[in-house]
């Protein structure tokens, strides 16, 4: 069996504590989240896919996100930056990257998937890219990140809505409000999901 890794927006707005819109606690994932990166073995994982929440000031200020936080994760400025480097990934390993404008990855029809260690390569569209995963047989997928009440969520029901088996270890997501188990409760029932330590 096969696994695919998602990181949901480990970027410093996020993660660190003097910065834009913070996750209580997520500064605490940091070493943690890198050493489990470092240690993931090819021979099981397909690859791993980093997204980032990325926003234009412009456009921010008349979005639902606009309405609810701060303007954060700004293109191009520190706080867009990750605090985990995918090159902690060991370099048999795939690495992509999903930039995204709202909480939801799956929401916008034109996002597309990046070689994040080729900038030349070509993008491939979101939904290709999943559709590829299955038909090689890869069909269990482990999220990790922040936050787990917001874009964790949605990452993880977009992927049960395509028939993909999902796992949280929950030590290494944070949420704003509610802890990924608080989470899983309301909103992952009949999906296969589960929530691990």
């Amino acid at each position: 069996m096969r696994n695919l890794v998602i990181v949901v927006d480990m970027q410093r707005d996020f993660v660190l504590p003097d910065h834009a819109l913070p996750v209580p606690e997520a500064a605490g994932l940091i070493a943690s989240m890198r050493d489990w990166l470092a240690a993931l073995d090819a021979r099981v994982i397909e690859g791993v896919l980093f997204t980032f929440d990325t926003h234009e000031p412009e456009r921010y200020a008349a979005s639902p996100e606009g309405a609810q936080f701060p303007i954060h994760c700004v293109r191009g400025t520190p706080g867009w930056d990750l605090v985990v480097d995918p090159a902690d990934v060991p370099a048999a390993i795939p690495v992509w990257r999903l930039e995204k404008g709202v909480f939801d990855m799956w929401a916008e029809p034109d996002a597309a998937i990046r070689n994040a260690r080729d900038d030349t390569a070509p993008p491939q569209d979101r939904e290709a890219f999943f559709a590829a995963l299955k038909a090689r047989g890869v069909d269990h997928v482990t999220v990790i990140g922040v936050a787990a009440d917001f874009c964790v969520r949605w990452a993880i029901e977009g992927l049960a809505a395509r028939g993909f088996v999902v796992t949280v270890p929950a030590a290494l997501t944070r949420g704003i409000e509610r802890p990924i188990d608080a989470v899983a409760e309301a909103h992952f029932g009949g999906m296969a999901v589960s929530v691990t330590e």
